[in-house]
Formats: C-alpha cells, structure tokens, sequence
C-alpha cells in the first residue's frame, strides 16, 4: 500500500470512529458568531468560528492546530482541562483540511500569536484525501488548472488574482451604473453568429429541428435594443469563439460590450479611458503599477495613433502609397519577423486593406506594451463600423496593451443600404476561404431599416484587463476553469442518437 493509499485508509477509519461515537461528520447547521478576521481583533471574548483545520502541533493535554476561513487564520489551543474529556479524546480522529467549528475565548501566547482557547468543537465535514504538499504537491502547472479548487488552497496569488477579477468587473458595473447606463442581457444560442471575426461553436435544438450557434459576441443583440429605445445598455457576458489556445486566448472568455446612442467613436476612446483607470484606481489604488517587469500607466489621456501611421512608425512603410494588392504583399513579405506560415495567409488576400491589417496585427501590435489606441481601420476589415471621410477607412479604434488587444470599438454603421453591400463583401470573403467572415444577418439588416440612430459601440475583453491588473503572463491564470484537454478521449459516439434513443426508451 501507497503512503497516500495509507493516509486516505486512516481518514477512513477516523470517519468511521466518528461515526460509531454517534457523531455526524456532515451536519447541516453551522452556528458562526465571528469570521477568523474578526475573532482576531477580539481579546478575551467568547467567539464561535468556522474553517479549514490546517498544520497540526503538540501532543499530549496540550495541542495546537491553524484555522483557516476565507478571511485570514488564527491559532487554536486544545487544552485537556478545557475540553470534555470525550472532546478531547476524539481530537485523535481529526485530520488536516477536515471543517470545524470552534467555540472559545481569544487571548495571546506568550509568543504574541492571537489564540483562541477551545471549550467546543464540531466537525462539519472530514476530508477523506489529504491535502498535497504546499510546496512539493502541486506544482505542475497543468495540474494546477485542472485542480483548481486546489491552488486556490495552497497558492494565495491565485485567489487573490480571482478576488481582484470580481471586484473589477464591480468597479465597471458601478461606474457604468452611475452614468445610467442599464444593464441588460442577450441570447447566448444565436441563430446566425455575428459581432467579430471568429468561427463558432455549434450546437443543435431537437425541438426546433435546428442549428444553434453559442455567441462569440452580443453586439448585434445591444443594437437591437438600441434601435428598440433604449440609449445607453451594456453587458458582462461569455462568449464563446472556437479558435487556438494560447497565453491570451480561451475558447471561452468574458467581455464587456456596450452600445451608447448619440454618440461616435471619438466618446468611445475617451470613455473606455474612464472606466479602464476608474477600475484600476478602485481595485488597485493606483493607475500605475508593473507588468512583467515593465511600468505601466492607464492614467488618461492613452498614447493615440492612426493605424497606418503606427505602421509607418513600426515598420518603415507607408500603407498609403500602395496602389495593388501585389505592391501591398511584396512590402509585407520584405518585413522583418513576421512568420513565415502566416505570410502564407497572403495568397487569399484580395485588398490593400486587409494586407494592412495583416501587417499591423503580425509586425505591430505585439510591439504595443504601453496603453495605446490605434484607430481608423481598413473598411474591409471592419463590416460593421461607419466610414471616415477617407472610405478606405472606417470609425473603428482598438485599444492595446502588453502586446494584446483589449478591445474592439466603432461608431457603428446605421446605413442599411451600406451595410446590405458590406454583407455582400463578406459574403465573397467566405467563399474565398475567409472561415471567419461576418454572417450576412438578415433580420439585423430589417432591424436598422426601421431607423438606428447615430450609436458607439465599446467592448473589453475582461479577461485581459484582469491579466494586466495581476501581473498574470497567461489568461489561464485569471479563469477560474479554463478550457483544457480532456484527462479521458472523449467517445466519438454520435449523442444526438444516442439521446433520441433513450426518450424514445421512456416514452
């Protein structure tokens, strides 16, 4: 037998023993008059807590243990001469990680460590595996993911990173909120994707006999309510795009869309400065602080630059003195680091404006460390963004920072006529390959023609930010769960039969 084999046969036993003294390791009733945090303030006062029992010391009449709840530790002191007799000979059936609760009065060791003296406990739940070593047990970092509930436990800066999402997404909420915007929600299963450039998860209603798709973004949806009255909507949200696994990249992600009548893209390159400093300054307490190693500041005004001329700037070309697409792609082939695999993606390319796009996303943005915001994007890369007095360019600005994306932003196009033929230009983009064009989404199409007055669209991509506030290198690290490899091959069994065959079973 295993030494871990041993441990968790012992933890056994030890429930059992509990048990057959007529005690119930799972009861359903906690009593908690103090969190840890609290009761560590209090000297001499009677408290009752709760929490994880960790790191136990001492023998004999006098033993030692850590309490651990969400809000801090505290020592516990088990004194023969304090406990009933029974209670303190049932300490031999606790082990590390069960779930107490504890009844005493604080007072401070000769040491100065707050103590609580216990006079009673109960047992709420006996952990039948131990914990892993805090230092040697789980370090691997795929282990790390799919244990999550894990490295909560023995890693802090994973908690906290995950405290600090939460309270960023309340400082925009609150921020948003104040400003009346109203929070609202969209459909998650969407009968024609649209809102990016991704390709989608797709999934299938029996009832209605058709295919659903899960959303890789809710702005179509925000514009419809816009064009239904309302004026300033936003939404947190998932969104799901079936694309590669890399450090900024989940399958599965959260972004923040917003949708503002009245207003252009220039509002919308001031506003998301508002809320991106406003959440750091409310999380963090400051809108400067260090990324990988690097000083970076959110504080307004963000560096802003037209997207040709950052490429001027980055790359010593000049976008706007290409006259072909064959010019276009010779120049992005004389560019220095730029993947040999991803200039292959030239050969399908059709437009000065999007060999622009290509070399900005490939020899540009990575070089984007500080907050910066590029603007004026190609027309044909942005289907749904208004044209500037340029038509080769449309009101449509990015913001970036680390190397990343944050967020994509435009005034948005409420010219149905202009928007039927960009669908159209899609639509060959599609056939020529292009597995990412929009939809053509006809009923968005019939939406605008009942009028969509002059509208900013924002989005951040949660996510991210969150990287950037936490000093995180991976987005794994700032999802909870995020997407891996399954342990187990999943069955190539078609189930959509399979479940058929069960209903038809129980009718």
């Amino acid at each position: 037998m295993s030494r871990l084999d041993a441990m968790q046969q012992s933890r056994l036993q030890n429930l059992e023993a509990l048990r057959a003294a007529g005690l119930d390791p799972y009861p359903s009733t906690v009593h908690r008059t103090h969190t840890l945090k609290q009761a560590r303030v209090k000297v001499g006062q009677k408290v009752t807590v709760v929490g994880r029992l960790l790191s136990w010391r001492g023998h004999g009449k006098l033993q030692f243990a850590d309490l651990v709840d969400e809000t801090g530790k505290i020592q516990l002191a088990f004194r023969f001469d304090k406990l009933d007799e029974t209670k303190f000979t049932h300490l031999k059936y606790l082990d590390t990680a069960d779930f107490l609760e504890v009844t005493g009065t604080t007072f401070d060791t000769k040491s100065g460590e707050r103590t609580i003296e216990v006079t009673d406990y109960i047992v709420l739940s006996k952990t039948l595996k131990p914990l892993p070593n805090r230092w040697y047990g789980l370090k691997d970092v795929e282990d790390r993911y799919r244990k999550r509930y894990l490295d909560l436990l023995l890693n802090p800066e994973v908690k906290k990173r995950l405290a600090v999402r939460s309270d960023i997404i309340q400082a925009i909420r609150d921020f948003l909120n104040l400003l009346g915007f109203k929070e609202v929600e969209t459909p998650t299963l969407q009968p024609i994707y649209g809102g990016g450039f991704a390709r989608p998860f797709v999934t299938h209603h029996h009832v209605l006999d058709a295919d659903f798709y899960l959303r890789i973004s809710d702005e179509m949806y925000l514009k419809r309510l816009i064009v239904g009255g309302f004026e300033k909507v936003y939404e947190i949200t998932k969104v799901f795009r079936n694309e590669g696994i890399d450090f900024d990249h989940n399958p599965e992600f959260t972004m923040f869309e917003a949708q503002i009548a009245y207003q252009d893209y220039h509002y919308g390159m001031d506003l998301i400065e508002e809320i991106i400093a406003h959440a750091a300054q409310k999380v963090l307490g400051k809108t400067t602080f260090t990324y990988q190693g690097q000083e970076i500041s959110v504080q307004r005004p963000w560096k802003r630059q037209r997207l040709v001329e950052v490429i001027k700037e980055h790359c010593g070309v000049d976008p706007l003195g290409w006259q072909t697409v064959d010019e276009a792609v010779i120049q992005a082939h004389r560019l220095d680091g730029i993947d040999p695999a991803k200039l292959k993606e030239l050969s399908r390319v059709k437009t000065i404006g999007s060999v622009m796009a290509f070399i900005f996303e490939e020899a540009v943005e990575p070089k984007l460390i500080a907050p910066t915001i590029i603007y004026d994007y190609p027309v044909e890369t942005s289907p749904l963004a208004k044209k500037c007095p340029d038509p080769r360019f449309t009101q449509r600005f990015e913001m970036f920072a680390f190397g990343s994306e944050l967020g994509n932003n435009y005034t948005e196009l409420n010219d149905p006529l202009d928007l039927k033929q960009r669908f159209i230009e899609e639509k060959k983009r599609a056939e020529a390959g292009f597995a990412e064009a929009h939809q053509t989404d006809t009923d968005y199409l019939e939406a605008i023609e009942y009028g969509f007055p002059p509208t900013c669209g924002i989005a951040i991509g949660i996510d991210r930010l969150v990287m950037l506030f936490t000093d995180a290198a991976s987005i794994k690290e700032v999802i909870a769960f995020p997407t891996l490899r399954p342990v187990l091959k999943i069955s190539t069994i078609d189930t959509r039969k399979t479940v058929d065959k069960v209903q038809a079973t129980k009718k």
